[in-house]
């Protein structure tokens, strides 16, 4: 009998169907079951490993029912003796308000977080502790992951200890994993605990990847894909993050539709084991930041009316010597394409780098890219290059062609131009930088739509306290003005529109939550406790709370309009 080694995740949602995602042991027939809705899926194999995603269709709007996952008729979910409430399958009403979560980075729970803010533990296990004492129509109805799901090259010690007894780490890669394998292992860690796996299964996920998920700078720049590309072992670790990211996260990203056109997944389901096709895709996406033509990653969700644009701000970098995008020319196109109807009354961007960053680091990060350009010769470009990857400056600041596109993208759709209708709210949801906050941004010109950076992270992670200190220090006016000058000095043109801090900067463990009702919308905070306690709310200011009501910034400050 075939054993469920992983799951049911609980993946894309829309009106009257859902995906649910699985990994068993061995070949067989999954089958989930609702009250008014039955599917089944064969599974399909991947170097050894049996994977299916089930589309249910044909439920009510607005669904909230309890299911059950059989493998080849026999029941495997909800598990024997369980302590938690059934997992339950939720539709999308349009009528009804909406509520979100959101978050990065998180560490499995092996990991033993040390953070003096008293906020150590896994902010996902503690939310799913305190959902258990609620009822299942009060639950938030998605959640948003966005990037470092797994941590390739930071492994936790019980990780480290069974790559030891695979192979010799005293050979690169070292205490970092290698292969498909070895990443299979990771989600498994990241995804098997209890609580985690109780959460999954009853909120419907989407997924991006970020650096972590693949090795620290991951895409940083051209130099750095070169020094990759010389190791030993970068293929093969490349190759295996695109392959088990394809498995565990981008098919749970698409809807049934999305399924069904797959080239990729018709081709591997084909296949008695399908690795080499998956291999082979993986390797042709990576090729991309060099200039080949890549794979979609980017994603779109509506959620009544809602819309959700996940980017990928990773793997569809361009990184050629006369130009750097964070996103190509003919995806960013696309993305443009699926805002284009503004049939939505807010729009939500995600990213897992954010797009408005603390102002000082964002002019450093702007004039950093210049100087590594040659704006003040080769010597201060090599410099450059090696401050850009020993402190991170990677983010859409760093790109600043592809940030100032977005903020065009995000001015037209913002102010209703040509008589177009303009949404409530557009917010950019992010993570990455370890640091929790709200700003909006002011654009020259008249909005209709407010728009709003959240930036939530980490949800199981720690920061060093002298970082704590830098991004306080970041956020400052006294910090700002400072770093005009080096914006000069690089020659780099300044950001043309402002944004102000309306909220933060937290740190700790936290998961923000958006919660959208007509065309009103609420932002707040979870905060994780010690060991065993559940998850409580941080207070946040007004201005940052109510993102449709409330003063709006002024237009361009005058520091900006240089």
């Amino acid at each position: 009998m075939a054993e469920l080694l992983l799951g049911p995740l609980l993946r894309h949602v829309g009106t009257h169907d859902v995906t649910v995602w699985v990994e068993t042991d061995a070949p067989c027939e999954v089958e989930v079951r609702s009250a008014t809705a039955r599917a089944t899926e064969r599974t399909f194999a991947v170097a050894g490993h049996h994977y299916a995603i089930v589309v249910v269709d044909g439920l009510p709007a607005g669904t909230c029912e309890a299911y059950t996952v059989r493998l080849d008729g026999e029941q495997v979910w909800p598990l024997a003796e369980s302590a938690y409430p059934p997992s339950v399958l939720r539709t999308v009403d349009a009528s009804r308000p909406f509520h979100v979560l959101f978050g990065s980075c998180r560490s499995p729970a092996a990991v033993v977080v040390k953070d003096p803010t008293g906020s150590g533990e896994d902010v996902l296990a503690g939310y799913a502790r305190r959902m258990v004492r609620h009822d299942p129509e009060t639950w938030p109805q998605a959640l948003f992951m966005l990037g470092d799901q797994v941590y390739a090259d930071e492994p936790s010690e019980p990780t480290r200890d069974w790559l030891a007894a695979r192979r010799d780490l005293t050979k690169a890669p070292h205490e970092q994993v290698a292969n498909f394998e070895e990443y299979t292992h990771l989600y498994h860690e990241a995804w098997g605990d209890p609580d985690v796996r109780w959460l999954l299964s009853v909120l419907p996920s989407s997924m991006i990847f970020d650096d972590h998920d693949v090795l620290d700078d991951w895409n940083t720049s051209r130099a750095w894909r070169d020094e990759m590309q010389a190791t030993s072992w970068w293929e093969e670790r490349i190759t295996g993050a695109l392959s088990s990211y394809w498995v565990y996260q981008h098919l749970g990203n698409l809807s049934p539709a999305g399924l069904a056109a797959d080239e990729t997944y018709r081709r591997v389901r084909a296949e008695t084991d399908g690795e080499a096709v998956l291999r082979a895709f993986a390797q042709a996406a990576d090729r991309e930041a060099d200039g080949a033509r890549g794979a979609l990653w980017s994603f779109r969700r509506d959620l009544g009316r809602v819309r959700l644009l996940i980017i990928d701000s990773r793997a569809g970098r361009i990184l050629l010597g006369d130009r750097r995008l964070m996103v190509g020319e003919a995806e960013f196109a696309w993305i443009e394409e699926q805002v284009a109807d503004r049939d939505y009354d807010h729009l939500v961007i995600g990213t897992s780098v954010p797009w408005l960053l603390p102002r000082a680091l964002h002019d450093v990060e702007s004039a950093n890219e210049r100087l590594c350009d040659g704006s003040r010769g080769r010597l201060v470009a090599r410099v450059s290059e090696k401050v850009r990857r020993a402190v991170d400056l990677e983010h859409w600041a760093a790109f600043d062609d592809s940030f100032e596109r977005l903020a065009r993208l995000i001015g037209r759709i913002g102010s209703g131009e040509d008589g177009a209708p303009a949404p409530a709210t557009i917010c950019v949801l992010s993570g990455d930088v370890h640091h929790t906050y709200v700003s909006e941004a002011a654009y020259p010109h008249p909005m209709e739509a407010r728009v709003f950076q959240l930036t939530c992270s980490p949800m199981h992670n720690g920061i060093p306290l002298a970082m704590r200190g830098v991004f306080k220090l970041a956020w400052g006016r006294f910090a700002s003005r400072l770093t005009r000058f080096l914006v000069r000095f690089a020659r780099a043109t300044p950001a043309s529109i402002d944004w102000t801090t309306t909220g933060g900067p937290y740190f700790g463990n936290h998961v923000g939550s958006l919660r959208f009702s007509g065309r009103t919308a609420e932002f707040t905070l979870s905060k994780s406790e010690r060991e065993g306690e559940v998850t409580y709310a941080v207070p946040v200011p007004e201005a940052a709370r109510d993102l449709t009501h409330g003063s709006r910034p002024q237009g361009l400050a005058a520091e900006t309009a240089r």
